[in-house]
């Protein structure tokens, strides 16, 4: 989307947009592309997500100083400006591309960090899935380090309950069970439904456990939305 810039503070590091559609957008240094330079004014393309700009950069040069503007045009080759025109990323954005490049695995840990109480913004397919299977992977590698415990006390010899193994999944339970919230209310939003679907959902699954699969089945394959929704862009990655 393309906007201007209201007003952005170099020493605070953060700023205001008002986009074309009218609203105002936030957006820190961190979201501004590499060797961007932002003044009050200046006319932006950015990414709008929630109230905030995203991957924002100015489609207009800011003017150069005479001692500067001269040398900088002839020395600088067409590969060279070529090269700089690539769209390069830092800050938070570089930690979007790290995750994508991570694999599932990286959707899983920012499930559990970044998102951890996030119900704003769209989860596509891969990012559903990767969480549902590492936390799969999880749960077994945590109740396999709790029978361990028990058998190292003695649980299992004295015919006694694994009260180990059954408390760190209760605690494991416990604390993913925001994330896997924040993750079905996005993927609905993804998919173009309000997130207030959710109670429905668990309520089902609530009365009958079965159902769980075949809920998360059908969640996790109908396709992202190829288009910007009320709930933001389309996610990194297109509609995987």
């Amino acid at each position: 989307m393309r906007g201007e810039v209201l007003h952005y503070d170099e020493a605070q590091g953060f700023g205001f947009i008002t986009g074309a559609d009218g609203n105002r957008y936030t957006f820190a240094r961190e979201e501004l592309r590499r060797d961007t330079v932002i003044a009050n004014g200046a006319v932006v393309e950015f990414l709008p997500a929630s109230g905030q700009a995203r991957d924002v950069f100015s489609i207009r040069a800011q003017p150069a100083s005479p001692a500067t503007a001269a040398p900088a045009a002839s020395a600088a080759p067409p590969k060279a400006a070529a090269a700089s025109a690539a769209p390069q990323h830092f800050g938070r954005l570089a930690e979007d591309g790290a995750v994508r490049d991570s694999g599932l695995p990286g959707y899983f840990w920012r499930g559990v960090t970044r998102n951890y109480i996030n119900f704003a913004e769209r989860a596509r397919r891969k990012e559903f899935w990767g969480y549902c299977l590492f936390w799969t992977v999880s749960f077994i590698l945590v109740g396999i380090a709790g029978a361990l415990a028990d058998q190292a006390v003695g649980n299992f010899d004295a015919g006694n309950w694994p009260i180990v193994m059954i408390g760190v999944w209760g605690l494991f339970w416990l604390a993913t069970f925001l994330p896997w919230v924040g993750l079905v209310v996005r993927r609905l939003h993804d998919i173009g439904l309000t997130g207030w679907l959710l109670i429905p959902y668990f309520a089902i699954t609530f009365m009958f456990a079965p159902a769980t699969l075949i809920l998360a089945l059908i969640l996790g394959l109908i396709p992202t939305q190829a288009h910007e929704n009320q709930w933001g862009p389309v996610p990194r990655g297109g509609g995987a």
